[in-house]
């Protein structure tokens, strides 16, 4: 089998504000279940498709994606830090493959990942380290954004790469569904909030710690009911997204940013990480993929999600 997808929501939230013991015992099952199918795969390679929420990437410089050629992971929240293990030569050729096939991608040889993409790395594999990793950045926070079409083309011609390398891969898909956590937008910002959105790279202990107590007080009123400025969840639009994946890849290519921000929130735009995922899975041919799991999860403030795929050929 010379690919393996597995996709899955993640949460800054998980220990600081959790749902029932039920549910996150359900959480924690569908996890351990990938990770041990990831384990008997044991992939030669991993690409990890993930979002950054304004801790990596900021608008002085706000590409629709960027590859990896190393990489940092920053440490919030419960995310570890430190160094993913990047093989650099490799992913420099992949953004070369990339661009080659006319997808406007960027490089960067001192990226700088959040929760957004260690939280899966950790869960899934272990630890940040275990396996060669290539971090693929897609913006799903900072309008204006590529369109899910680009993004599932952007996974093609990664996955038409990665077949011509000949090793047992591991794509990784990490993002909420429908979700709208209290991150802040460019329009509309005072200046000192643009400011943060434009460079604010390394901030102290102390304002990182603050912008944590924010998100988790954020939780707390959402799960309440008592956060108005915030869109519920909707599990319809989830489960008919997680849908079109199984059976109907092309079907994404018509969704709009109007309509996912209506329908599924600011932050449901990290859909785009999924839809690369299974981009890339879709350059070996059919897939048989499987909806592994699926809550709406107030207390993380997500549309919470599970998948699973192979080549039918396999």
């Amino acid at each position: 089998m010379p690919i393996h997808l597995e996709c899955l929501s993640h949460t800054p939230l998980h220990g600081y504000f959790d749902p029932a013991p039920q549910i996150v015992a359900e959480v924690e099952e569908a996890v351990a279940a990938a990770r041990e199918r990831v384990r008997a795969y044991d992939p030669e390679l991993v690409i990890v498709f993930a979002p950054d929420h304004y801790n990596g990437f900021f608008y002085d410089m706000m590409p629709p994606f960027c590859i990896g050629a190393a990489a940092q992971s920053i440490g919030d929240y419960k995310s570890k830090p430190g160094a993913l293990n990047v093989p650099v030569e490799l992913a420099r050729e992949m953004a070369e493959a990339v661009l080659a096939a006319d997808i406007d991608t960027a490089i960067s040889y001192r990226m700088q990942v959040d929760h957004g993409c260690a939280q899966a790395l950790e869960e899934l594999t272990g630890d940040l380290d275990t396996y060669p990793v290539i971090p693929v950045f897609i913006n799903s926070v900072a309008p204006p954004m590529a369109s899910l079409r680009r993004a599932r083309l952007l996974g093609e011609a990664i996955g038409r790469f990665l077949q011509r390398t000949g090793k047992r891969v591991l794509v990784i898909g990490s993002g909420g569904i429908s979700h709208e956590p209290p991150v802040p937008q460019m329009k509309g910002a005072t200046q000192e909030v643009a400011e943060r959105l434009i460079s604010n790279r390394n901030p102290s202990p102390e304002a990182r710690a603050a912008r944590q107590e924010r998100t988790v007080a954020a939780a707390v009123a959402f799960s309440k009911g008592e956060a108005p400025g915030m869109r519920p969840l909707n599990p319809e639009w989830d489960t008919a997204f997680l849908k079109r994946l199984q059976q109907d890849l092309r079907a994404v290519d018509g969704m709009t940013d109007g309509a996912i921000t209506r329908d599924g929130g600011r932050s449901a735009h990290e859909i785009r990480t999924w839809v690369a995922a299974f981009g890339a899975l879709s350059a070996f041919g059919p897939y048989d993929a499987h909806i592994d799991f699926y809550r709406a999860i107030p207390e993380w403030i997500a549309g919470f999600a599970a998948m699973h795929a192979d080549p039918l050929q396999a």
